[in-house]
């Protein structure tokens, strides 16, 4: 751990961004350029009085999880970020690893969507990153680890991730899901990670063997689906997914896809997320975001 430069480069991270970037207001009485210290403990999840040891160069070693929600709250690029977690001695995450950070461009885009729901995605469906107003819709649903973080793999193992979903509907996303994973797989073609994961969902779910053995390909890109809210009801989203160039990570977009839902999101945006059903991580989750 090179404490003196992880330090240093912590303050001029932190220095560099503008409070717009992080969807935070730059009002007049701000005296100092960047963002505080006490936002950046904010959005990354821990004490202000951490953030100071660590900029102070007084830390012990931060670990690998607290590394990545630092990475997320200052928007570093990949680069940076490897750079962030070799100054700490740790090595960088891999791409498709539990510890996968949405890439910096797609955080600041979540900041500026502000009230529309919006998640990162990787490839194999791990949900990287949320806004506020995703979270209100859906729950929280980057806590998973192991498998679970996979959506597919909790909607093919676990029932109750489906009651997010109206009976009718149910169906069509369940195919959704594995013609998106035959296409990712396409694409991964000897990839282990995916080899790995699709095996494990054969032994586990008859259901998926079914889906699997019918070579339905498809990347999903655009959608209409219905999310079944615990204090709002009925809410019917239109869903857009903009993919990186190597189809590496996705930006899922919800919209309203009528004044009701419209409606229902503002009454969401009020009643806020008291009455979800807590999941396995101690967050509040409805199942699987409507994809």
């Amino acid at each position: 751990m090179q404490r003196e430069q992880l330090a240093d480069f912590l303050r001029r991270r932190r220095q560099a961004i503008r409070p717009a970037e992080v969807g935070l207001a730059d009002g007049p009485r701000r005296r100092t350029t960047g963002l505080r210290r006490e936002e950046v403990a904010m959005l990354a999840g821990m004490s202000v009085d951490y953030v100071v040891r660590l900029e102070q160069g007084r830390s012990s070693q931060p670990s690998a999880q607290l590394l990545g929600a630092l990475a997320r709250a200052l928007r570093l690029s990949d680069d940076e970020r490897d750079h962030l977690f070799h100054l700490a001695g740790h090595r960088p995450p891999p791409t498709d690893s539990v510890a996968a950070l949405a890439r910096a461009g797609l955080m600041r885009m979540l900041d500026l969507l502000g009230d529309t729901p919006a998640l990162v995605l990787s490839d194999l469906g791990e949900i990287l990153a949320q806004n506020r107003a995703a979270i209100l819709l859906t729950g929280d649903h980057t806590g998973f680890t192991g498998d679970r973080r996979y959506a597919i793999y909790r909607w093919f193992t676990e029932p109750a991730t489906r009651a997010a979903h109206p009976p009718e509907e149910q169906e069509h996303h369940a195919r959704q899901l594995v013609a998106d994973l035959r296409a990712a797989a396409g694409r991964r073609s000897g990839d282990p990670t995916v080899t790995g994961l699709v095996a494990r969902l054969q032994a586990d779910s008859a259901d998926f063997r079914r889906l699997w053995a019918e070579y339905e390909v498809a990347v999903r890109r655009v959608d209409r689906k219905t999310v079944l809210h615990p204090r709002v009801g009925r809410v019917l989203m239109d869903c857009e997914t903009l993919l990186t160039p190597d189809q590496g990570q996705q930006l899922l977009v919800l919209t309203p896809a009528d004044a009701e839902a419209r409606e229902r999101l503002e009454l969401l945006r009020v009643v806020g997320i008291e009455e979800f059903p807590t999941g396995a991580t101690g967050t509040p989750a409805t199942g699987t975001p409507a994809r």
